[in-house]
């Protein structure tokens, strides 16, 4: 805003009121003679008053806006404060400068797409971002939130800097670096109490981690006012960090209002094997099932009271299944898996073995599926490794059909990584690549050479076959990502083989750009 400045022939008073009252009784002001608006004025014709009162209060108006005076310049605000941090090198700044100017240039993956691994990479590194940079990736990370966390650590004190000031990056005002605990700490509160549902679980989930007291603190300080949809979630947040520090808040919320709430919380209280819930599902459990010299005899549940109901075990079956069938499996999928190795004496693997058949039938119903279904769920759970290796099973072997029991991918998680690699490799090299997306992504990235030799071979194969590559077009997309860049010379060897034009040529000579542009980006990034 500018103050105007008034002089002795500024007529703008009386010409408002001369509009006021009207020309008729109220004569327009005559300009001071020998001053600048008296020569304005003397062109104006006063012949209709009306038409020459406007015109004059035009004049003034562009007289008192010419001869304003700015009012004091604001000051500048403080810098950012100061990132002591490196720099990324020259070319890793110039890649990324690429990764967020190109999204796609037909011969290479969705660069896009590599953006995750650089930020990542970068940020193991310990380096800071080019400032030049940190607008567009703030920009980016607005519309991708799992950038969110890796974005806000590089770009620092000058990435908050700018947040205070647009208010479209106010995330990063609500997001602290999981590496910067004090950061997190004082943007915390902020975050729980007027933070986006999706940062207040993002938050939370992080305090867990670090702070698994101050977590639950935090949620019961707002629990009973939160919304059940909501309340869920944040539910399912305290997977990180559970202990049995935790069990009287989830043995309270066994009696929430909303039936989704009560099953989460009787899941968590399931993993905690010396906890009360637990103890009660081993009790029905071992009334379920009993081992026999040869076999497991199994009675199901003949109802459902309002104790299993309280424990998380729907009246229902929510799944078609039968309803004792469903009630016996949500019994021994929420007891301790020590209950079955303990009571028999027997091994997991020698458990998964034996035959299952109901007890009392005259059919002999067999309930081996339902049962390592179940197990296989308490597997996960519990994270136990030995009763996942022992429900999985041997690493498949050309000549074999079986895949594993229960879900292979929940169960391959619950495995050291090496472990995971190596037994999704079998699988690959066995049942090839139609079934093994969830598999593969259980598995971490970079793949192990061991497993991306076995992928190479089964790409390799599938061509052969007459298949299309868009049949493969979700492996091929986590191949680009996951692949080993060591792999490149034996994909660019599959492109050379395969006929000219065609689309598995097309399809292997871009994996094999995309795998040399990871192994450069990430030497850019190498220290």
């Amino acid at each position: 805003m500018t103050a105007p400045t008034t002089t002795t022939d500024d007529t703008w008073s009386e010409l408002r009121t001369a509009a006021l009252l009207g020309t008729d009784r109220r004569p327009l002001p005559e300009p001071v003679p020998g001053t600048p608006a008296a020569a304005a004025a003397a062109t104006v014709d006063r012949a209709d008053p009306a038409t020459a009162l406007l015109d004059l209060a035009a004049l003034a108006a562009v007289r008192r806006r010419a001869g304003a005076r700015p009012l004091p310049a604001p000051g500048l605000p403080a810098p950012a404060g100061a990132d002591r941090r490196p720099e990324v090198p020259a070319a890793a700044a110039r890649r990324l400068g690429v990764l967020l100017g190109r999204g796609h240039d037909g011969t290479l993956a969705n660069l896009a797409e590599l953006l995750p691994q650089w930020l990542a990479a970068a940020r193991g590194h310990g380096y800071r971002l080019p400032p030049v940079h940190v607008p567009a990736l703030l920009d980016t990370a607005r519309g991708r939130s799992e950038l969110r966390p890796d974005v806000v650590a590089l770009a620092g004190p000058l990435g908050r800097w700018l947040a205070e000031r647009n208010t479209d990056w106010r995330f990063v005002t609500r997001t602290a670096a999981e590496d910067d605990p004090a950061g997190d700490r004082a943007a915390g509160e902020q975050v729980w109490q007027e933070g986006l549902f999706a940062e207040r679980v993002t938050h939370l989930t992080r305090l867990r981690r670090r702070d698994p007291a101050a977590g639950l603190a935090l949620l019961g300080s707002t629990w009973g006012t939160e919304r059940a949809e909501d309340r869920l979630l944040f539910l399912d947040a305290l997977q990180d960090g559970l202990s049995a520090a935790d069990e009287p808040f989830l043995e309270a919320a066994l009696g929430d209002r909303s039936k989704n709430v009560r099953t989460t919380a009787a899941e968590l209280l399931s993993t905690l094997p010396g906890s009360a819930l637990a103890a009660r599902m081993a009790e029905r459990a071992r009334a379920c099932v009993r081992p026999l010299d040869d076999r497991l005899a199994v009675t199901p549940p003949a109802d459902c009271d309002a104790a299993m109901q309280r424990d998380g075990i729907p009246l229902k079956s929510p799944t078609g299944r039968g309803q004792r069938s469903w009630w016996l499996g949500e019994i021994v999928a929420a007891a301790p898996l020590a209950l079955w190795t303990d009571g028999s004496g027997l091994t997991p693997d020698r458990l998964v073995r034996l035959p299952a058949t109901e007890d009392g039938d005259a059919d002999g119903t067999d309930r081996s599926a339902e049962l390592r279904e179940a197990w296989a769920r308490a597997a996960v759970r519990q994270q136990n490794a030995p009763w996942a290796r022992a429900l999985l099973g041997p690493a498949p072997r050309p000549g074999t059909a079986d895949r594993g029991a229960g879900a292979p991918a929940k169960l391959l998680a619950v495995l050291p990584p090496a472990e995971r690699a190596a037994w999704t490799a079998a699988f690959v090299r066995t049942h090839g690549l139609g079934d093994a997306f969830q598999l593969l992504g259980a598995c971490a990235a970079p793949w192990t050479p061991p497993l991306s030799t076995a992928v190479v071979a089964a790409l390799e194969r599938a061509a052969g076959s007459g298949a299309y590559p868009w049949s493969h077009s979700g492996v091929l997309g986590m191949t680009e990502r996951a692949l080993a860049p060591e792999a490149a010379a034996a994909v660019e060897a599959l492109a050379t083989d395969a006929a000219p034009e065609t689309a598995w040529a097309d399809t292997f000579a871009r994996l094999a750009g995309t795998l040399r542009l990871r192994a450069v980006m990430l030497d850019e990034l190498a220290p």
